[in-house]
């Protein structure tokens, strides 16, 4: 009983958080592939973090230093987006900046793929002997986006040269392990500030290594301190100059760089060739028996640049278009 009455004084405490609502909606293109969007959310079905169905995607983050909920529910040629914070759990923080409606807006373009200039691409190689079969396999592939570019570069780090099925093992246990938890029940990802909270052993218990604990703290220290300005670069990209500030931190290299940019900041051109399934689908596509090199690989998307990264997603998803 007394753990019962625990429980309930939690929840009591928690319902007596203040809130606050933004909403924004969007109309959706034709050949629009929400079930690209849900999948890439959907990877951990224990669903500590995440909640999917058919048409909708709740997700728990940290909103401007509170825990939050974001909704997105897809409608016929539309998404409604909504976003619920909690004040109370920081008493000297319960209101939110005056730009977070636009931060929120640009958040939810951004993660349903709208700032991606797919038709673009698809009307360049439509007739492509090698890519055109792939793009009217799946017209309108774009690539699945985290919350913030810091969940995209810390989900890289986990992911460094292990299975995606331990990487979110490995990213479940970080999320239990930061344990902030929205009114509604998700536990939402840790931003940067809730990262440096968490002690080292504890980041180990995790199951991240060492190594890999490190460059999470590293990153987080440079974040707070602002001298990595993920949120700010994320709206103004350059991204030779991301990369050249995400590569001088140690244990972050060249696919890493890649991948957060694509994942994150909506980046199209960056090479993947150093990721496994990028070049086993792209020996099959080109009906290689032996396995291709990274720099083989390399050489191969050049060709292809602006689009590097989006050729990438295409080659992911001959196998599950959710990809990495």
């Amino acid at each position: 009983m007394k753990g019962a009455d625990a429980m309930n004084d939690q929840q009591r405490r928690l319902a007596k958080r203040a809130s606050t609502s933004l909403h924004c909606s969007f109309g959706l293109p034709p050949d629009y592939r929400q079930q690209d969007i849900l999948a890439f959310h959907q990877r951990d079905t224990q669903e500590v973090a995440e909640r999917v169905d058919d048409s909708e995607l709740c997700k728990g983050l940290r909103w401007r230093g509170h825990p939050a909920c974001l909704k997105i529910a897809f409608e016929p040629s539309r998404a409604e987006v909504t976003l619920e914070v909690d004040l109370e759990a920081h008493p000297y923080n319960d209101t939110l900046p005056p730009d977070s409606r636009v931060q929120f807006e640009c958040m939810a373009r951004r993660m349903l793929g709208l700032t991606q200039p797919v038709e673009q691409f698809e009307a360049q190689y439509a007739a492509h002997p090698l890519l055109g079969p792939l793009i009217r396999r799946r017209p309108g592939l774009r690539v699945a986006m985290t919350s913030t570019p810091f969940e995209a570069l810390t989900w890289a780090i986990i992911g460094q040269q292990i299975s995606v099925s331990a990487a979110v093992s490995i990213r479940r246990k970080l999320i239990q392990t930061a344990n902030i938890r929205h009114t509604g029940g998700l536990l939402c990802y840790p931003d940067a500030q809730a990262i440096l909270g968490i002690p080292d052993q504890a980041l180990l218990q995790a199951g991240l290594s060492r190594t890999k604990a490190q460059t999470i703290k590293t990153l987080s220290e440079a974040v707070v301190g602002e001298e990595l300005q993920l949120d700010q670069w994320v709206e103004d990209l350059d991204a030779e100059k991301v990369s050249e500030h995400l590569n001088a931190v140690k244990g972050i290299g060249p696919w890493t760089v890649s991948y957060a940019l694509m994942r994150g900041f909506g980046w199209l051109d960056g090479s993947l060739h150093g990721d496994v399934a990028v070049r086993r689908n792209l020996q099959a596509l080109l009906g290689r028996d032996e396995k291709l090199t990274q720099q083989e690989t390399q050489r191969w998307l050049a060709d292809y640049s602006p689009w590097r990264a989006l050729v990438g997603a295409h080659l992911w998803a001959i196998q599950a278009a959710d990809g990495y």
